[in-house]
């Protein structure tokens, strides 16, 4: 069914008519918005375009002002200087909203505001919907995500985050590339689910007539890098995860992950924390960022957890000597913390421990945190650590009750790998839709020689939220998918 037009674009639409070339295919400048306020006065022949964000038109004078992302500078339209019947057309065709170039010299006005005296002018894209009405903004949270182009073109709390993470992606490549880091791509579509716990996305491949699943992390490429001579590698990757949909998970999302050969989970901790240190420095200027109505300085000591000796602490029994879940399930509700119903869709070891964990320890704790020594069964892909077997030398660090990180000292050991993913399968045939598949190709490669390795992933997403202090991770994705829209 066709949408019924408002007043205001019925009238954009009859405006279209007076102009003989509405979109035309370029327009030239000679500067960029940021670059023509940087000009001195007096510089003439200067041209510009953007979207005009507000407009003021008068008898004799009118004043725009035009952005982009990035900036906003005023334009000046004399009717003494482009002549009454440029004027007049100006103003017969012009909306907010609408694309203009305009050539002039620059001038400050007596209130000190840079701007363009315009000589010349030109309609180079034509909006036929209006903006929101400047006083409001856009203030409905589903258009602002269903709709983003007019979420940055109204909100600047928006466009400072979107421009964060373009300089993000800057930063990133210029600190690996400054600790001789190596960019790889790996693929998306692939043949085994392997590289995280996590329920994948299936497709099918109909040129090799094969089913396939869709990266739910790059790890096992990644490592399969370091064995062939990357010492250091990374990957910015788009993953993906059949999973269910809350403020700090979508089902689409960009991590990176980094391998170093000859580094362990320790030597990670403190690259990480440099890392993170330096990316809030280089997006807000400062190591202190806000979360919610609280500050916390990035510099300082971080608190270390042990996962193990916590949630023991918690459950009042060494989970670690129970071996079936029934017997843990069993244990866990003896305690009161929680219901038969509550541990209901847990069916593995995996998922009771880690339920009782993010629900026991991580919410609590909001000043970043390293939590340590994880239960070997929940980190298929880590090393052993070498004093107790049931444990893996991995790391997460937590702030304000999310994981930021996910490290290890990896597995370079096939045949301990290959238990662990026989143990996988045992862990799918209980009910478990996030375990992994028996890699063979990865094996191989462990099977040829892997050096010590430490590899970390970390959200992109995720760190967005923090650092801009965002309480949905819709909010700083340019385009999360949404339910359609019934009509």
């Amino acid at each position: 069914m066709k949408r019924e037009l408002t007043d205001q674009e019925i009238v954009r639409r009859e405006k279209l008519k007076l102009v003989e070339r509405p979109y035309p295919d370029k327009y030239e400048t000679t500067h960029t918005i940021s670059e023509a306020r940087l000009l001195e006065d007096g510089t003439k022949d200067v041209s510009i375009a953007g979207r005009i964000g507000f407009m003021r038109k008068m008898g004799k004078l009118s004043f725009l002002k035009i952005k982009n992302i990035e900036d906003a500078i005023q334009l000046q339209i004399k009717e003494d200087i482009i002549g009454e019947e440029k004027y007049n057309e100006f103003k017969k065709i012009f909306d907010s909203g609408d694309f203009i170039g305009a050539k002039g010299e620059i001038i400050t006005t007596q209130t000190g505001e840079k701007s363009l005296l315009v000589e010349d002018f030109a309609l180079i894209g034509k909006a036929l919907r209006p903006l929101p009405e400047k006083f409001h903004g856009l203030q409905d949270t589903e258009i602002k995500y269903r709709e983003r182009y007019v979420d940055l073109i109204m909100n600047q709390d928006s466009r400072e985050l979107f421009l964060g993470r373009s300089k993000f992606y800057y930063f990133l490549r210029m600190f690996m590339h400054d600790h001789d880091f190596l960019e790889v791509e790996t693929p998306i579509i692939q043949t085994a689910v392997s590289g995280a716990s996590a329920k994948p996305f299936f497709t099918h491949h109909n040129a090799l007539d094969i089913d396939c699943n869709l990266r739910i992390a790059p790890e096992c490429y990644l490592k399969e890098c370091n064995a062939a001579g990357y010492d250091r590698v990374y990957e910015v990757a788009k993953c993906f995860r059949n999973e269910g949909m809350d403020p700090q998970h979508l089902q689409e999302f960009t991590q990176i992950e980094w391998y170093a050969s000859f580094w362990n989970f320790e030597d990670n901790i403190e690259f990480f924390k440099k890392f993170m240190c330096e990316t809030a420095l280089h997006l807000k200027g400062t190591t202190k960022i806000t979360v919610g109505d609280k500050t916390i300085d990035l510099s300082k000591k971080w608190k270390r957890i042990n996962y193990v000796k916590e949630l023991n602490k918690e459950l009042g029994f060494d989970f670690l000597d129970i071996e079936e879940p029934e017997e843990l399930r069993s244990k866990i509700i003896e305690t009161g913390k929680f219901s038969q119903a509550e541990l209901a869709e847990c069916s593995s070891l995996a998922q009771l421990i880690d339920y009782c964990y993010k629900r026991l320890i991580r919410t609590n704790i909001f000043e970043p945190t390293i939590m340590w020594n994880y239960p070997a069964v929940l980190k298929p892909l880590a090393r052993r650590n070498d004093d107790n077997n049931k444990v893996v030398d991995v790391f997460q660090v937590i702030i304000a009750g999310a994981e930021i990180c996910n490290a290890y000292s990896e597995l370079v050991d096939p045949e301990v790998q290959r238990a662990n993913f026989e143990d996988q399968l045992k862990q799918k045939a209980q009910g478990d839709e996030e375990t992994m598949d028996l890699d063979e190709d990865y094996l191989k490669a462990m099977e040829q020689g892997m050096p010590p390795i430490s590899g970390l992933g970390v959200g992109i997403d995720r760190l967005m939220m923090l650092l801009y202090n965002a309480q949905s991770v819709r909010d700083v994705v340019l385009f999360p998918m949404m339910k359609e829209k019934k009509q």
